[in-house]
């Protein structure tokens, strides 16, 4: 920027800078002299008009300039001027000869006088389509900086605030023009103002961009921490001149944290993969348990060790001691343990005892040394309950939390695991606490298969009890019964299993398994990916997607890593051994009681027969898809609606196939099996004689005299234990050349009395019509006991739907077994229980609605999402909470 400066009295002449209001709104002059033709022509008018002087100077304007309808008013006008009298007005205008066709201006003409005292004017001329544009141009600058939805500063070259729009001013507080003058140190952190100051002198002296600055910090009057990505660029004026640093900033709080989790998964699938080929390459559980501590130390904390139980160890046929009533030394009873091993990423940090599990008083427990938890103490919860607890350390000292994580391998704990973090490391979370428990639960099978080695018997019966549901399988709406018989006598081991397990809505999953391969390999992958499937299901997948993901886990059950070095036959050998071991069938069907529709997903598997009353048995037409381990393509779902009473099995190969028929043979001995009259004959009744020809098989005449239609007893179909037991005693299985599972159901869906559902609009009274139609639904059921609790949580869930949720609302009571209640909405966001502060007026909702219900959950619907929970029956023995369990809300 040039100056020239001189002083007159008090006046300071400056030059006018580049890019000035004048270049933008494009202002030129001439005079006209006293003949009325141009006799002065400045360079801007040159610029605006595209003529040189020389091309105007001693021309009339009006007739260079002016259309020929114009021109004679346009003399008037230029001798009334001359004669004196200003004008002012818009004139269109033309360029002959030059690069300008015309336009349209707005002239300004001032009577002016000569030396000589003659008439003459000067005339100033603005280009309007220039005025225009620029009025354009802020209003459109104006609409993109002032209703922009990310933050907004203009920077001056002194690095202070300019202007900054709306949104910047809701984050921060105040108005726009309070943040006028303002620097990034009245925002940011001392350390975050200074990196950002940095940036934008370097932008403001190079030019050159800063994108996706990532800044910290913390709007004011909230403590919360936010993440920003700022990008900044250097603004110029139309001749190129500096006038700052525009800055525009985006919240990617949210970014931030998903990638933190997706960072923190990313290294947990990482750290499950390094268990995977590091663990269990020893059948010594000393080593295993080194292992297991050699990859969670320091990868996932920075302390840990390991206890086994002293039965375990020493090979006792007695299995570890219940926890009973604690001794005289304030400890449990017969369940020893021995610490195997420990570990510790703090440089010379000495053994350490977790708070409330010591066993004599601090003194720490050194490897190799025999001891017993307390009885109440944390650790001894951990290996009753079987479930993962949290330590929280005591003050002053090294250790900040512990995770008391017990060692489960085909339903029984074999040990404990500690693992611990120091003081300054990140606290453990719940994803913490679930690889815990993966990498302790893959070092309990490993150690568990150690110690099945040196107990060959103990092994079959374990394995055995794994394949089966706990207890006898029960499900709303059906009736269940199952077999399964091990392909070998001797070991009794498998990979065939099935499993019922239980899914909110009192709906029900059925899975049927066949891992390729037979023994312990096909009995630890089945255990594997029946676990898997168990975990899956509780996360209300669809059918499909359940597959997907079992195959995927398959998939990294079968990598051959940590194969020994060998002669190529046997490497082969081994290869194919493991290929049998994890590629694996299963079908996976879900079934509503309410609909009585039933959701099919198969992996290669044979496909189900359905039996309906009075039908032969059919095949089910569900697309068998890959085995699982394979991969590569995805899986088909088949939704069925099942008659009532029907009859659907699943079943394994052993059941239809061997060595001495076709599978073909044996799936239609399977549906003969399935149809035989013998299985229709009501109770307390003979079997009748064989139907004659021409008569259904399904159809058997009853001896003796003719009996009216009315008064003719119905044929009951008999139990399903019998039909399994009829089954398997039809059919030449040739037991013992491979495991057979079977798992049939009869249908029986909730009668429509047994379910209440209603459609609530979208309002506040419908909480209140809510919580009638409950408590006349209950009244109808004679379940006066829990009016109270379930208008109480109905009134809370449906609180929620209106407040979070979206669309009409729908309600539904289901009563089984249990009573069951579900919201609908179709809101996609999943319900979160968070702890309220003890200021807080709300937020305790969720709370109680774990507190008083059995259970509580909410699942994913194709149109959004249903909360539900679950209470038992009167008479169910349901505990009600406590006092405490109530005042620790608050």
């Amino acid at each position: 920027m040039s100056e020239i400066s001189g002083t007159t009295g008090d006046v300071v002449w400056q030059s006018s800078p580049p890019g000035s209001i004048y270049d933008y709104i494009r202002v030129a002059s001439f005079s006209i002299g006293p003949d009325g033709l141009v006799d002065q022509w400045s360079q801007r008018a040159v610029d605006l008009f595209g003529l040189t002087a020389s091309q105007v100077r001693g021309r009339d304007p009006i007739e260079v300039f002016l259309p020929p309808e114009l021109r004679p008013r346009g003399h008037r006008h230029v001798k009334e001027i001359l004669d004196g009298k200003e004008w002012t007005g818009l004139v269109p205008f033309r360029s002959p000869g030059g690069p300008r066709a015309g336009g349209l201006a707005e002239i300004y003409v001032m009577p002016s006088e000569t030396e000589t005292g003659e008439r003459a004017a000067l005339c100033i001329v603005v280009d309007v389509r220039a005025l225009r544009r620029i009025e354009t141009d802020l209003a459109a600058s104006e609409a993109i900086f002032g209703q922009s939805p990310f933050g907004f500063l203009l920077f001056g070259t002194d690095l202070r605030v300019q202007r900054a729009n709306q949104r910047f001013a809701t984050v921060f507080g105040g108005s726009v023009e309070d943040h006028r003058g303002r620097t990034v140190h009245d925002y940011l952190s001392r350390s975050e103002a200074d990196r950002m100051t940095v940036s934008l002198r370097r932008v403001l002296e190079t030019g050159e961009p800063a994108l996706d600055l990532q800044i910290v910090g913390a709007p004011p009057l909230s403590a919360e921490r936010r993440h920003w990505s700022i990008n900044l660029y250097r603004v110029h004026s139309g001749t190129g001149r500096t006038i700052g640093v525009a800055g525009i900033g985006t919240d990617v709080t949210r970014r931030h944290v998903a990638a933190r989790e997706a960072a923190s998964a990313r290294r947990n699938l990482a750290l499950l993969n390094e268990a995977s080929a590091r663990i269990g390459n020893s059948l010594d559980l000393e080593t295993t348990a080194r292992e297991l501590l050699d990859v969670a130390v320091p990868g996932f904390c920075d302390l840990a060790s390991v206890d086994l139980y002293q039965a375990l160890l020493t090979g006792d046929d007695e299995a570890p001691g219940p926890w009973d009533a604690p001794g005289a030394d304030g400890c449990g009873g017969s369940a020893e343990l021995r610490r195997v091993a420990f570990a510790s990423a703090v440089s010379d940090a000495p053994l350490i005892t977790t708070p409330g599990c010591g066993t004599r008083g601090a003194t720490p427990t050194a490897v190799g040394e025999v001891h017993r938890y307390g009885a109440n103490s944390p650790c001894a919860n951990a290996l009753r309950t079987a479930r993962v607890q949290h330590i929280p350390a005591t003050s002053g000292g090294l250790v900040q939390s512990t995770l008391a994580v017990p060692m489960v391998a085909h339903d029984s704990v074999v040990g404990l695991v500690q693992f611990s973090r120091a003081k300054g490391s990140e606290p453990f979370g719940e994803r913490d606490r679930a690889l815990a428990g993966e990498l302790a639960a893959r070092a309990a099978v490993c150690i568990d298969n150690a110690r099945l080695y040196r107990r060959e018997h103990e092994r079959a019966l374990i394995l055995q009890r794994s394949l089966l549901p706990p207890g006898d399988p029960e499900a709303a709406g059906l009736d269940i019964a199952c077999r399964y018989l091990p392909g070998n006598t001797a070991t009794e081991v498998g990979g065939d299993w099935f499993d019922v397990i239980e899914l909110p809505g009192h709906r029900t999953a059925l899975v049927v398994g066949d891992v390729m391969g037979r023994g312990l390999r096909a009995a630890v992958a089945m255990g594997e990916l029946r676990t898997a499937v168990r975990t899956l299901a509780l996360l209300d997948l669809e059918p499909a997607e359940v597959l997907s993901a079992l195959d995927e886990i398959a998939r990294g059950l079968g990598g051959p890593g940590g194969t020994q070095q060998g002669s190529r036959a046997a490497h082969k050998s081994r290869e194919a051994d493991l290929a049998e071991v994890y590629l694996a069938t299963c079908v996976y069907a879900v079934y509503d009681p309410v609909t009585r529709r039933c959701t099919f997903a198969n992996a290669g598997h044979l496909p189900p027969v359905l039996v309906e009353p009075g039908e032969e048995a059919l095949l089910l037409d569900v697309p068998p898809g890959l085995p699982l381990g394979v991969g590569g393509e995805p899986f088909e779902e088949v939704e069925v609606e099942l008659p009532e009473g029907a009859l659907l099995a699943l079943y394994t190969d052993g059941l239809v196939e061997s060595r001495d028929h076709h599978l073909d043979e044996g799936l239609s001995a399977f549906r003969a099996a399935l149809t035989s009259p013998t299985l229709l004959t009501g109770p307390g009744l003979p079997p009748g004689p064989p139907a004659p020809a021409g008569l259904p098989a399904t159809t058997v005449p009853i001896p003796g005299p003719p009996v009216p239609a009315r008064m003719a007893r119905p044929q009951e179909p008999r139990s399903l234990e019998d039909v399994c037991d009829h089954v398997l005693n039809s059919l030449d299985t040739r037991h013992g050349e491979d495991d057979i599972a079977l798992l049939m159901a009869r249908v029986q869906g909730l009668p429509a009395e047994a379910v209440g559902d209603w459609q609530l609009p979208r309002e506040p009274r419908s909480v209140g019509r809510a919580r009638e139609l409950a408590r006349g639904q209950l009244v109808a059921w004679d379940l006066e006991p829990l009016v109270d609790t379930v208008e109480l949580l109905v009134s809370e869930l449906v609180t929620n739907a209106l407040r979070y949720g979206e669309g009409e609302i729908r309600l539904r009571l289901l009563r089984d077994r249990t009573l069951v209640c579900e919201v609908w909405d179709s809101g996609l966001v999943q319900p979160r229980r968070r702890r309220a502060r003890d200021t807080d007026e709300g937020g305790r909702g969720l709370q109680l609605v774990g507190l008083l219900s059995a259970a509580w959950g909410s699942r994913r619907t194709p149109r959004g999402k249903t909360v539900w929970f679950e209470l038992a029956l009167p008479g169910g023995g349901a505990a009600e909470p406590t006092v405490d369990q109530l005042l620790s809300m608050f």
